[in-house]
């Protein structure tokens, strides 16, 4: 649970932020290094961009599966058997409502990080993302991780 208010109170306070202090809508994409930017996307859609509508109907499906999503998560957290799973589901847990937040307050999810390289004259984007994004994949890779090469479950006689 610990890792799941983490989650949402840091990807929050980044967004805010990025929109309020650094206000990224006024100034434009802020070069960190030569790799990354902060840049500002709205993503109405799900992961990726995929799904973009920005119809209300869709804004409320998108939402409801989120917070079924939410719930079937934090079911599956209670009934962990692993630290490591706790922790990773709580990740995730937390990115879903960090982005639900969003979704709530703006209509969309507030994208910012912009990963990108140079080569033969050619930019190579990766796609824009935010700490919830992060989150959810740190915790699907520490899932992955705690199911394929954690400790083994012991055995029932």
């Amino acid at each position: 649970m610990i890792s799941a208010v983490v989650t949402v109170a840091l990807d929050q306070a980044s967004k805010l932020w990025l929109l309020n202090v650094l206000d990224i809508a006024r100034h434009g994409a802020v070069r960190v290094t030569p790799f990354f930017d902060l840049v500002l996307a709205w993503n109405i859609g799900i992961s990726f961009g995929w799904l973009q509508n920005d119809s209300q109907a869709a804004q409320l499906a998108l939402m409801a599966v989120k917070a079924l999503a939410v719930v079937a998560l934090a079911i599956w957290m209670a009934r962990s058997q692993t630290r490591l799973a706790t922790i990773a589901l709580g990740l995730i847990i937390g990115g879903a409502i960090g982005n639900g937040i969003d979704r709530l307050a703006y209509g969309a999810v507030v994208d910012f990080a912009l990963f990108h390289v140079e080569i033969g004259g050619n930019t190579f984007n990766w796609y824009v993302f935010n700490l919830a994004d992060a989150a959810i994949v740190a915790g699907v890779a520490a899932l992955l991780y705690d199911s394929f090469l954690g400790v083994p479950a012991a055995k029932a006689p």
